[in-house]
């Protein structure tokens, strides 16, 4: 697939991001967009600069960049930790000389963010949840964090596998060998991020609200 093609799909998800945001009425102010950009830029930072990358020649990467995805939706909302990691890694990708890439990660970054959010304010209720009970705290934090990143280790090797037919162009064999190496790099991925995630949650949420640095509803 040529370069042009490639970004013209970028921007066409880029859009449809766009879309889901005003679609679910997403209220974005300034210290909003402030926190989505250090998040972005901590994700970033993650991803080049700490990380084991193309593992076996299969263009996956051990990285910790997803870790602020999550953190970003359960501080704020699904649509801005999708945007936060989506914005980031697929800025990473895109520095590294990877636009195909970057198609994809801005897709799955979006998605983790979504549903991190969705488990985080909708089902869990983290804002409101009581923390004296700490062990169902506990337990609230580490399964928003994890909801979203225990669908991308289905997601990522999925789409991946579609990259690299239809964008890449590599065989069935090949592309079928690089996705089973995605899925165990992805879940080891997720494991660490959700680690992550929940240790600087239950660290900033706490300061952040007491400085009233989180943005009002």
């Amino acid at each position: 697939m040529s370069t042009s093609i490639m970004w013209l799909l970028l921007f066409a998800v880029v859009a449809l991001a766009i879309l889901v945001a005003v679609l679910t009425k997403t209220k974005f102010t300034v210290r909003k967009i402030s926190i989505i950009g250090i998040m972005a830029a901590l994700s970033f930072v993650a991803y080049e600069f700490f990380r084991i990358p193309n593992v076996l020649g299969t263009g996956s990467s051990f990285h910790l960049g997803n870790t602020f995805t999550a953190l970003t939706a359960m501080l704020l909302d699904g649509v801005s930790g999708g945007l936060a990691g989506a914005i980031g890694l697929a800025l990473a990708d895109i520095v590294a000389g990877d636009p195909g890439y970057a198609i994809t990660t801005f897709i799955l970054k979006f998605i983790i963010g979504i549903v991190c959010g969705a488990f985080a304010h909708k089902v869990f209720h983290l804002k409101d949840r009581d923390t004296a009970n700490k062990g169902a705290y506990l337990g609230a934090v580490i399964g928003s964090a994890f909801s979203g990143l225990l669908v991308n280790v289905f997601t990522d090797p999925f789409l991946g596998y579609f990259r690299n037919r239809y964008i890449f162009g590599q065989t069935v064999e090949l592309a079928s060998i690089a996705t089973k190496i995605a899925s165990g790099v992805t879940l080891v991925n997720s494991i660490l991020s959700t680690i992550c995630a929940v240790i600087l949650y239950l660290a900033l949420r706490p300061a952040l609200a007491k400085n009233h640095l989180l943005p009002k509803e």
